[in-house]
């Protein structure tokens, strides 16, 4: 008796399903500034972002046009990481290059 009983556990708890949900996602958003030169952003986005050259150099384009442009989507903690990597880049080359994100 005492092993039906477990078998009766072990399948209704096995039944049970966790819904696990996707986490949040996070647009990394790149800002024009007068004074990074569009080489510079097209690097990073290159290097950061591994896009191709031709799709940063659109995205680069976007940034020098409209004043901003979206460099991708990611989690907020790789959002956070790359951000931190762009302006600590920026930084060292002595731009002002700034990055944001935004909540999809």
């Amino acid at each position: 008796m005492s092993q039906t009983n477990t078998e009766i556990l072990i399948k209704s708890s096995s039944k049970k399903k966790e819904k696990v949900s996707k986490p949040p996602m996070y647009k990394v958003i790149i800002l024009n500034d007068d004074y990074t030169t569009m080489d510079f952003v097209v690097e990073i986005l290159i290097k950061i972002f591994r896009k191709t050259l031709e799709k940063a150099n659109k995205i680069m384009l976007n940034v020098h046009r409209r004043g901003k442009g979206i460099c991708g989507l990611y989690t907020r903690e790789i959002a956070e990481t790359k951000i931190e990597i762009v302006h600590t880049l920026a930084q060292a080359q002595g731009f002002p290059l700034k990055c944001t994100m935004e909540k999809e």
